[in-house]
């Protein structure tokens, strides 16, 4: 997998203006040799195909409403830094067959997915998430340790779906 960090920046609204008002962003992107429609629709699949490229640190992955692209509803489980928090996500598809957006239900934090063709038997994927920001010393050490936590996990998920787009 060629992976590439086109964005794994933290756009903070106190330093750069973030997309959304006191909140950072932490993106990751990858070029998978698999073409973009088949991407998108396992990314789109909430029953089989987005399960199956989840990684470790997400549990209890449950489809409460719909299952394909926009009007899912979900709820899952992740484990960082030694604590495990309770999810509640809606999905979005501003863009149908490029852009997925899974916005969290209990806080003001969105995650989204952009698949872009790169001929026709490939594509660029990227997972950018947007997080709520606090201010100061504590804000900035969340901030540096979320990034690196993050980052991690897109990777893991990125060559997740590289292998399950190849096995389709």
């Amino acid at each position: 997998m060629d992976v590439r960090k086109r964005r794994a920046d933290i756009d903070s609204a106190s330093d750069r203006g973030g997309f959304l008002s006191g909140t950072y962003t932490v993106a990751f992107s990858a070029r998978i040799p698999a073409p973009a429609a088949r991407v998108y629709s396992i990314l789109a699949d909430y029953r089989s195909g987005h399960p199956r490229i989840l990684p470790r640190q997400f549990q209890n992955f449950v489809v409460e409403e719909g299952g394909q692209g926009a009007g899912t509803r979900t709820r899952f489980d992740m484990k960082a830094f030694g604590a495990t928090r309770s999810f509640r996500h809606e999905v979005a598809e501003p863009e149908p067959g490029r852009v997925l957006v899974e916005f969290d239900r209990d806080i003001d934090a969105q995650t989204m997915f952009t698949v872009e063709p790169d001929g026709a038997s490939a594509c660029n994927v990227t997972i950018a998430t947007s997080l709520p920001s606090r201010g100061g010393l504590f804000g900035a050490m969340e901030r540096f340790m979320s990034r690196r936590y993050l980052l991690g996990v897109y990777k893991e998920e990125l060559e997740k779906l590289e292998a399950v787009a190849l096995d389709a």
